[in-house]
């Protein structure tokens, strides 16, 4: 949209807005989803909803910013710039949900723009990010604008009430999160307990997709759930369809919780350049299986 400056004709990289929370410590919010926007070669811009102060310990306090500011960031970026795909993140409160809900329906700028909802609800400490009345207008308001939503299953259960314990409860997650009206869910079986791989399926009511990939055993695994959503809209910014953007994503993440490093005293971050310095990730590409949706898990 805008023109190429000097120097030639070189055309703009693919544009992708991430409209979420800061983290100090650097490992998540924004400054996972940019590193993760950088590697992939696309190029990241931000609406900062919300200030933390965090390290690798945990969320030690967090602050809003007002509407007015993510409005005017938001315009500013969406107005002159323009957008290919857009990444939500942390929407702590009733307010700042419904005002980001608006700007994502409301702007003409946007419209056929792919969107990928992270529902973030918990940080990776266990520190609350989204209060109950929040909750319901993500349910009501955001869902509805979503391409894809990716919870985990923490927040499957908040979301829908459905607890996952095992891969056949994956589909009714995914039902369940697909009747507040986006076009995919995405549900994350990270958290699953006693598994060798790390499985996610992507629905859209009619087709499942399976994604695998070994576990690596690295507890420094901050930032995944922001480091996979916003790798997801970069590939959907670059022109791939839903369930190939889900495959490279994971690939994406998985290299980079296998090179997860320590940072501070707690849990430290994954290893959002890994992908700069190495082709594929360890153990070789994940496999992405289609199927229709009667098909057993």
């Amino acid at each position: 949209m805008t023109a190429a400056g000097p120097g030639g004709d070189r055309p703009p990289p693919a544009r992708v807005l991430t409209v979420a929370g800061s983290d100090s410590g650097g490992g998540a919010g924004i400054q996972a989803d940019l590193k993760t926007m950088l590697a992939l070669g696309v190029h990241g811009m931000s609406v900062v909803t919300a200030v933390t102060a965090q390290n690798s310990l945990g969320v030690r306090g967090a602050w809003e910013l007002p509407e007015d500011a993510i409005r005017a960031q938001f315009h500013a970026v969406a107005d002159d710039i323009g957008v290919q795909a857009v990444k939500t993140g942390m929407l702590s409160s009733a307010a700042l949900a419904a005002t980001v809900a608006d700007l994502l329906t409301g702007s003409p700028a946007l419209r056929g723009v792919p969107v990928v909802v992270d529902p973030v609800a918990l940080s990776k400490h266990g520190d609350p990010l989204l209060s109950g009345a929040a909750l319901d207008v993500v349910r009501s308001r955001l869902l509805p604008s979503a391409t894809v939503v990716t919870p985990n299953l923490d927040e499957v259960a908040q979301l829908t009430g459905v607890v996952v314990t095992g891969e056949a409860d994956m589909p009714v997650a995914a039902r369940a999160v697909l009747a507040y009206g986006p076009r995919w869910a995405l549900i994350k079986g990270g958290h699953l307990p006693g598994t060798r791989e790390a499985v996610d399926l992507l629905s859209d009511g009619e087709h499942e997709h399976w994604y695998r990939a070994p576990r690596h055993p690295n507890r420094h695994t901050h930032g995944t759930g922001c480091t996979l959503a916003s790798a997801l809209a970069s590939y959907l910014a670059l022109g791939h369809r839903v369930p190939a953007a889900v495959g490279l994503a994971k690939d994406y993440v998985s290299g980079a919780i296998a090179g997860g490093f320590p940072l501070g005293a707690g849990i430290g971050p994954v290893d959002h350049g890994w992908r700069l310095r190495r082709p594929a990730p360890p153990g070789g590409r994940t496999n992405g299986r289609a199927r229709r949706k009667a098909d057993p898990p």
